[in-house]
């Protein structure tokens, strides 16, 4: 039978925008008159919804609102959802750095977080001294600490500065400490905000595997991450959080699959509206459609195996741009990038003006893509300083068949070991 560790109930967090307070004198002293008179703090009921691409109404703004749901001992929860959606902010409330503002939590066990780099750290203190100091934290015994402590220097791979105060630490060394301190000293519940994607892909690794080794011990381990590969490996299930509310709970397979899907809403022709989210944007121009199509410009979404097909785009120019590049990136289906290209000549890449109005930009791609579902992600970035101008992440889907563009070549092999199946030479002789 499984045993309830993490128990949430109505959850909110409030916060106060432009200040760094939650709330002013005049705020407090009527929440305090509420109080005096038994009534209900009048700020609970006012607030906006937490869309940092909107402009609110209200200057309170609830990062948190109606989270209610249970962790089990042993799960790998994975936390997913855009910026500002509220992930860290939950995690904060875990760890009691922050209070809610209304509803309650229940933790049963040692909590160990890593929400930012050098959490809990002393900048003048030595590697080895914070150690000590976050095993104290911890609840540890020295001699626990030190029972452990090789085992953390050497899955951190910081020995050499281990006597150094930890200030003088690079922004992965202190990541790789940290994380080794929160892992190795037996923590019941290990909370992990996106803080890896400092370290190097072999540490990120490192931290996965070893994420794995806590859970599979009876461990529970909270992990907010953009890498959905990384989630969907890793948790046994999810959470998406929109806007400061849980979306959806379930299997992580039903999580990155409804994340990735959301809010990519094209008009039936591929146009993409005005209010349409935009991970980057300066203004300056935007793209406003994008299709697939086969080579007699019929707009698909299903392409054969072996077909070559165009992407079609339309860019709409509030001012001139010069020496601007578009980046066309295809996926998979967990977002991650396998195809990135970039208009180029000579091996060289192809700058461009772009003059005030709209434009209509075409590519080519005759890469045998193997069948799949795949992604496509848009991007408008000046050449010289790689500043981007508009980008669109995964804004259009297509999936490629078994069924060959080609006669009598259909794929034969039931089982997918790439996404895409170059042109290659081979020579054979008998030696």
């Amino acid at each position: 039978m499984s045993k309830e560790v993490i128990k949430i109930s109505d959850l909110g967090k409030q916060y106060r925008l432009g200040q760094v307070g939650t709330t002013s004198i005049s705020d407090d002293l009527k929440r305090w008159w509420y109080k005096i008179k038994g009534k209900e703090d009048p700020f609970l009921k006012i607030g906006d919804e937490n869309d940092r691409t909107k402009k609110g109404n209200s200057e309170y703004v609830w990062a948190l609102k109606d989270i209610s749901f249970s962790v089990d001992q042993g799960d790998v929860l994975g936390i997913v959802g855009k910026n500002g959606a509220g992930k860290s902010t939950l995690l904060k409330i875990l760890s009691r750095t922050t209070s809610p503002t209304v509803g309650e939590y229940k933790i049963k066990g040692r909590v160990a977080s890593l929400l930012e780099v050098g959490t809990g750290f002393h900048p003048d203190l030595t590697g080895r001294e914070n150690v000590f100091l976050n095993g104290a934290i911890l609840g540890m015994t020295k001699a626990e600490i030190r029972k452990n402590f090789d085992e953390i220097l050497d899955f951190s791979g910081v020995e050499r500065y281990i006597d150094t105060p930890v200030k003088r630490y690079s922004s992965g060394m202190y990541v790789r400490l940290a994380f080794a301190v929160a892992a190795h000293l037996k923590p019941e519940i290990l909370i992990v905000d996106e803080v890896l994607s400092v370290g190097d892909q072999e540490f990120q690794d490192k931290c996965l595997g070893k994420m794995r080794s806590v859970s599979e011990s009876g461990r529970t381990v909270l992990f907010v991450s953009h890498n959905l590969l990384a989630v969907k490996q890793l948790c046994t299930k999810g959470i998406y959080l929109k806007n400061g509310r849980l979306l959806k709970i379930g299997t992580t397979k039903d999580i990155v699959e409804e994340y990735l899907n959301d809010d990519k809403q094209l008009q039936s022709d591929g146009t993409i509206p005005h209010d349409f989210y935009r991970e980057i944007s300066t203004g300056e121009a935007f793209f406003r459609k994008i299709i697939l199509t086969d080579l007699n410009d019929n707009s698909l979404t299903r392409f054969a195996f072996n077909q070559p097909f165009k992407v079609k785009l339309i860019l709409e120019v509030n001012k001139q741009i010069k020496d601007a590049v578009i980046n066309i990136s295809v996926a998979t289906s967990l977002g991650e990038p396998i195809v990135f290209s970039v208009e180029s000549k000579n091996s060289k890449y192809v700058s461009r003006t772009f003059d005030e109005g709209l434009h209509e930009i075409e590519a080519v791609f005759d890469l045998k893509f193997l069948p799949n579902n795949y992604k496509v992600t848009i991007g408008l970035h000046y050449f010289s300083n790689g500043v981007t101008i508009d980008w669109l992440e995964n804004i259009y889907q297509f999936k490629v068949d078994k069924i060959s563009y080609n006669t009598n070549e259909d794929y034969p092999w039931e089982a997918m070991h790439g996404y895409i199946e170059p042109e290659t030479k081979w020579n054979y002789k008998k030696v």
